[in-house]
């Protein structure tokens, strides 16, 4: 496998489809004004989430982690007029910040932002869901794909992102870090569970495709 340097990356950005206008905007206030902006997906992965949901035409989009929103509107940018996407992020001290690219991304009025715990508001959501992107504290993320199985449509897709863990995955562990555990335990739970079928692949972090059978 090509290990991507700076240089290789360079070159893929390259010969990708620009950033838009907005993104590119919000991806450098994020690292202008946040911690870690390193959680901020970015160009690569939010091409790949646009054209995921150009490919599947998705009524309905559910983003666990919103961060400063530019996954949520890479997606929104993938989907049609009435497609609705709700986001969750359990950080308030976001909100204004990423509302605000909301609204200059033109995607307003189909994002529905939900700031609290995922696991106190996804029971509370209404009707199936044709996509889900989880990108949120990893300690969780098997109590996330649980949770949202029964909203998921048949067919439907999870992606879960950062599954590679900047290769931590492959290292003895702290016992201490349940964030890697978390990580780990996800994976294999997903891998053992015959409702889905799944596809690791290396972009970002780490990225897991799961449709549900």
């Amino acid at each position: 496998m090509i290990e991507v340097n700076k240089a290789l990356e360079d070159y893929i950005l390259g010969h990708s489809e620009n950033e838009d206008q907005v993104l590119k905007d919000l991806n450098r206030e994020t690292h202008v004004k946040m911690l870690r902006p390193r959680m901020l997906s970015g160009h690569l992965q939010g091409k790949f989430l646009k054209m995921i949901c150009q490919m599947q035409n998705p009524k309905r989009v559910l983003e666990i982690g919103t961060y400063t929103g530019y996954s949520a509107i890479s997606m929104a940018m993938g989907t049609s007029s009435d497609c609705e996407i709700h986001t969750i992020d359990c950080n308030d001290e976001l909100e204004s910040f990423t509302r605000k690219f909301f609204k200059q991304s033109g995607c307003e009025e189909r994002i529905k932002f939900h700031i609290g715990e995922a696991l106190d508001i996804i029971p509370k959501l209404k009707g199936e869901f044709d996509l889900v992107f989880i990108d949120a504290d990893k300690r969780q993320y098997t109590e996330y794909y649980e949770a949202i199985m029964p909203l998921l449509k048949k067919g439907g897709f999870i992606l879960a992102d950062d599954v590679l863990w900047d290769g931590k995955v492959l290292e003895d562990i702290d016992p201490n870090d349940k964030q890697t555990q978390g990580i780990l335990d996800f994976n294999k739970h997903v891998q053992d569970d015959e409702r889905v079928e799944n596809l690791m692949l290396p972009i970002r972090h780490g990225l897991m495709m799961i449709r549900k059978k």
